[in-house]
């Protein structure tokens, strides 16, 4: 029997691209993914090894396309989750420790970042892009620490995670507004008019679109998912909480012109707090989790390992502004606070890293002609040294009496 032609064969691996791009992710994701934890790191590290090990290697045939549309269900269900586990009433009562530490950690290291960009001759749109995705840490790998160390429901727990959440506050509106500055200023010089022009009309869509979901959303999906857990079907609680999110994230982009990930993020706030939200929050988590390791893969596959070897010093300095100078921002913050030593130890060596949000900001940068392919891969690689070294940090933060 003849072997199928090129040509038949290339016809073939199109044919079944999904299918091979979800198993090369997913398998190979597993395999590093274990390893990294086998090395007491964080599985994010061995999910982006994953994707690079994909992209850098020309016998496994993924689609990169593909792998970037499943991506964005990752992001999708990231933010749902996200708007899912936000709780207004843990904030409010860390407020005075979470709310003005985390305002000017996020604001400083921004700042820093920035420097950092100009001092590398970066141009200010680009500068300023790198210091928003270097100012927020990862929320998987913080509640994660918390979760190993039986901290979740915890004072110190509490506004860890409150610190964190605003983040993911901000980097939501970031991710609103960057598109709308950028279509102001195309490649004229910047308007002070044309972009607040710009970024009003985008937040006075996404208001409209944010009291609906608040207001009608927040009645009208917690009943749906009561009428669908009535069912007693695990399988269509499942798809419903699924088609909600994308569902809501999709008339968010088609109607609102908004993010796919704002409306995710909405939809899960509107379901906040509902009687069955905990419930929609457990079934969705595998789902959640799947899609999520297909993002990081995804990332992984976007990056050129060779900016380790052509831009050393420029890496070594924006990591260290992801580790040091993201604990130090925090921690003095937290001290002014009046928070003891130990919990701004903790919140200080828990963001003392960049994750899932920080490359979709990148990402959106890049895909808007803002940022350019090495500073993205700069940002990428200070990502996998700054959580890789976190579990190490950690390990100096004081444990409970």
């Amino acid at each position: 029997m003849r072997a199928p032609t090129p040509a038949v064969h290339k016809a073939r691996m199109n044919q079944y691209a999904l299918i091979t791009t979800l198993v090369g992710a997913i398998v190979l994701a597993f395999v590093f993914g274990f390893a990294a934890q086998r090395l007491k790191l964080s599985p994010i590290v061995g999910y982006l090894v994953a994707g690079i090990a994909i992209g850098r290697t020309p016998a496994l045939t993924a689609d990169l396309d593909l792998a970037l549309q499943l991506s964005e269900i990752g992001v999708i269900l990231l933010m749902f989750g996200v708007g899912l586990k936000i709780s207004v009433e843990d904030i409010w009562s860390v407020r005075w420790a979470a709310v003005p530490s985390s305002v000017i950690q996020t604001v400083l290291v921004a700042l820093l970042g920035a420097g950092m960009g100009l001092t590398l001759s970066m141009p200010l749109a680009e500068a300023l892009l790198l210091g928003s995705a270097l100012s927020i840490a990862s929320t998987i790998v913080l509640m994660r620490m918390l979760e190993e160390r039986r901290l979740m429901k915890t004072e110190e727990g509490r506004v860890a995670v409150s610190f964190v959440l605003l983040e993911d506050l901000f980097i939501v509106i970031a991710i609103v507004v960057l598109p709308a500055v950028v279509g102001a200023t195309g490649n004229a010089p910047m308007s002070a008019f044309a972009i607040l022009g710009a970024v009003g009309l985008t937040l006075g869509k996404i208001a409209v679109f944010a009291a609906l979901m608040l207001a009608i959303g927040g009645r009208l999906f917690p009943w749906l998912i009561v009428q669908v857990a009535h069912t007693k079907s695990r399988e269509l609680l499942s798809l419903g909480t699924l088609a909600l999110a994308l569902g809501v994230a999709w008339a968010a982009y088609q109607w609102f012109g908004a993010s796919f990930a704002l409306g995710a993020f909405l939809a899960g706030l509107a379901l906040n707090g509902s009687r069955f939200s905990h419930k929609v929050a457990e079934d969705s988590l595998p789902l959640r989790d799947t899609f999520a390791v297909l993002f990081f893969v995804a990332v992984g596959m976007l990056f050129d390992p060779g900016v380790i070897v052509r831009q050393p010093l420029a890496l070594a300095a924006i990591a260290t502004v992801a580790t040091l100078g993201k604990a130090i921002l925090a921690y003095a913050p937290m001290r002014l606070m009046g928070q003891s030593k130990r919990v701004a130890a903790l919140v200080a060596l828990g963001t003392a890293q960049i994750g899932e949000f920080s490359f979709v900001l990148a990402g959106l940068g890049r895909s808007l002609g803002v940022m350019s392919q090495e500073t993205y891969n700069l940002i990428l690689a200070a990502a996998l040294i700054s959580i890789a070294v976190n579990p190490l940090l950690l390990r100096l933060a004081p444990e409970r009496d």
